[in-house]
């Protein structure tokens, strides 16, 4: 499932992460990247343990978690610490799979990645080229989103960012093992869920919204790792 989600920050938090992001020590992105991807990735990354890299880590953690569709789509188990990248004067990363186990930069905590997440700080306008390109069942998508927005979509998933031919493209990209790990039942939840808000903001709680809201629950304590 590939899931735009809107409005992850507010205009302040995204002004503050901008102006730290602007200030921040960035570094070669390949230090950072396993086997298969330190063949194709060519861009800068903030040093995890840096002091504007955890300021912002724990901003991007704090915001995914109150944000509704992130909580549905992904069923978080553990989110990895967020990261941070820039790509400018042709900078890309070449098609690959994240790796199925990382370990958190922070924590030392093993993380499996079932949902991959970009949030963009760069709004379209301030650079071009740099859309990242998801190929799933459905076919390919290519994706640049406004400033503040996230994606989400199957870590499975082969991808890749095409090279940033003018401005900087700035985002946040990060890891979440969900307590779901399958990706078409995460899919079918999410579905369930947003029609039982969408009824309920019809009809109120009644008979056949609570039937529906016992089958989600059901569901998701037969397929739930916790």
């Amino acid at each position: 499932m590939l899931l735009h989600i809107p409005a992850v920050l507010t205009p302040e938090e995204l002004a503050h992460a901008r102006s730290l992001l602007l200030a921040a020590p960035w570094q070669d992105g390949r230090s950072t990247a396993g086997q298969q991807a330190v063949q194709v990735k060519n861009n800068l990354q903030l040093p995890p343990e840096s002091n504007a890299a955890r300021e912002l880590a724990a901003l991007v953690r704090s915001a995914l978690f109150r944000h509704p569709l992130y909580m549905s789509a992904a069923l978080p188990h553990t989110l990895m610490t967020p990261m941070f990248n820039c790509y400018q004067g042709g900078m890309t990363y070449g098609s690959h799979v994240d790796n199925a186990i990382r370990r958190d930069p922070l924590s030392g905590q093993n993380v499996r990645t079932d949902v991959s997440c970009t949030l963009f700080f760069s709004d379209p306008e301030e650079y071009e080229g740099g859309e990242l390109v998801v190929e799933d069942t459905y076919g390919t998508h290519s994706v640049r989103l406004p400033a503040g927005d996230a994606i989400l979509y199957p870590s499975t998933s082969l991808h890749r960012v095409e090279p940033v031919s003018a401005g900087a493209r700035l985002a946040s990209f990060m890891w979440t093992q969900s307590m779901v790990r399958n990706d078409t039942r995460r899919a079918m939840l999410f579905d369930i869920d947003m029609a039982i808000l969408q009824l309920r903001q019809k009809v109120g709680d009644c008979e056949e919204v609570m039937s529906l809201t016992a089958t989600y629950h059901n569901l998701l304590r037969e397929w739930a790792e916790v």
